[in-house]
């Protein structure tokens, strides 16, 4: 907690923090396979040779689904050495040089898709307008950032932090075409009635 409290003052929560979390099994933010919401909207994307990011990746259950499914462009994307390891150790099929393991904000390549899954409420509140910068930045011409975003308010300190639709209105309709966000429907059943679905797609007038 103590390492919490000072990184929070320093506005990062560092790669340390998030080890400790996976060595100590307090991952709530596993579901424990691919989330039915992304593979769905996946199962509509005809150009395989899509080139897709999944930062904050965690045990990369998307990364692997996607994969298997025909997308050889996917990148899994997490700077805790304890999951990237666990990681390449489960799946030593997965191409080595698209497994990113470095912060999301020094990240340089572009993208076709980012897909967000636990991973912008992970990040501190005082993070979010980078975070829309940045996504912005590594998005090719007309890319998209499609996922899921909580719902709600959390009474804890986070992580997760939550936030409300008017919220994530305000964060990204200064750069993105908000093509939708809207209460999932095919949440897991935990998480029924506190997700939203989105597509938000880069607006070319910014370039």
């Amino acid at each position: 907690k103590n390492l919490k409290k000072q990184q929070m003052k320093k506005n990062n929560l560092p790669a340390d923090y998030w080890n400790k979390r996976y060595e100590e099994g307090r991952t709530g933010w596993n579901i424990g396979y691919a989330s039915p919401a992304i593979i769905a909207y996946f199962d509509q994307v005809s150009d395989k040779n899509s080139s897709i990011l999944i930062p904050g990746a965690g045990f990369g259950h998307e990364v692997v689904a996607l994969y298997h499914k025909g997308f050889r462009h996917v990148h899994f994307m997490d700077y805790a050495s304890e999951v990237v390891d666990a990681f390449k150790k489960e799946h030593p099929e997965f191409p080595e040089d698209q497994i990113i393991q470095k912060d999301f904000f020094s990240l340089e390549k572009t993208f076709d898709f980012i897909i967000e899954q636990t991973f912008f409420c992970a990040l501190l509140p005082s993070q979010r307008p980078a975070y829309v910068n940045k996504i912005f930045q590594l998005l090719h011409g007309e890319g998209k950032l499609i996922g899921l975003f909580f719902n709600r308010i959390f009474e804890k300190d986070g992580p997760p932090f939550g936030a409300t639709l008017d919220q994530y209105q305000n964060f990204f309709r200064s750069k993105f075409n908000i093509r939708t966000l809207a209460p999932c429907y095919n949440s897991i059943p935990e998480r029924q009635g506190n997700e939203l679905f989105f597509i938000f797609q880069k607006e070319n007038k910014h370039q």
